[in-house]
Formats: C-alpha cells, structure tokens, sequence
C-alpha cells in the first residue's frame, strides 16, 4: 500500500469498515476479460480469515464465470463527505475502504445456506431473520474466503 499513512491494520476498525458498508464489487475473469459486479453482503470473522457471504439467482453469467474460475478480488467502499480545496488536485472524498482477494465457494447444504442467509440479512437490515430450507434452496449462495485483505481510510481531520 502506497499511502500507509491510511492502512488499517486493526481488525476491530477493519469490521466497523465493513459494518458500515451495503455493498461489495466482486471481480472475478471471464476468458480473458475481467468482469465485476456489486453485490450486497454479509460477513463475518474467523480467526485471521474473512469471510463474505453472498446470494442470488440459481443460474446466469456470474454463476457461470465463477465455476470456471473462483478466484476474486473485491472492494467494499464506503464514500464519505466531499473534500474540496483551493486546488483540485488537493480535492477528493473521505473514505473507508476493504480490499482483497480470496476464492468463492458455493454452499449447498441447506444449514450452511441458512446460516449464510442470516448473516446477509442481519447485516443489511440489523435483524435477525430465520430461513426455511425452502428459501435457502430457492436461491444460490456462496462465499468468499479471504486471508488476504486490508483496510485504507481516509479520515476527516
């Protein structure tokens, strides 16, 4: 990281990053052209290892790339307040960001997915909701194991 004036090392302000984001650019190959796409999320911590949770539609390209190939990267980015100064070069946002790459695994046993459900749900809407097998199996599901990633941000002074 160029600017390690803004790393975050910490893991605790690391998680409050990814507590206060919605969304998640995964970026995975497809052939020889990079394709990214904004997810929302779910995570949670284990150990050193972050893990991203995500779910959507059974079939289509996403599902397609990620099979042939599972390694990502993806940004989580949280845009803050506008930072103008005399000159633009001085300007820019005050921001939070997670970066990292990791492979994705699908999860096809039906606890598993509820489980990873929840994750997702209490994490967009701060409540914790209960799935039926029936709702887990409806939909595709499928995480991000990373143990290579890192916080940036960019603070109002």
């Amino acid at each position: 990281m160029r600017r390690r004036d803004r790393q975050i090392k910490d893991v605790n302000k690391i998680t409050a990053v990814l507590d206060a984001c919605r969304t998640a650019s995964v970026a995975m190959i497809d052939g020889d052209m990079p394709y990214v796409i904004p997810l929302s999320y779910g995570y949670e911590m284990e150990e050193n290892s972050l893990i991203l949770y995500f779910h959507c539609a059974r079939e289509g390209r996403k599902i397609e790339v990620l099979k042939r190939n599972n390694k990502v990267c993806f940004t989580v980015f949280c845009e803050g307040q506008p930072l103008f100064a005399e000159t633009p070069c001085q300007s820019g946002y005050y921001f939070s960001s997670v970066v990292g790459s990791g492979t994705v695994e699908f999860i096809e046993n039906s606890a598993e997915k509820r489980h990873a459900l929840r994750r997702m749900f209490a994490h967009q809407s701060g409540k914790e909701i209960e799935f039926t097998d029936a709702q887990a199996d409806s939909v595709c599901v499928f995480r991000i194991l990373s143990e290579d990633y890192t916080g940036k941000q960019k603070q109002k002074p």
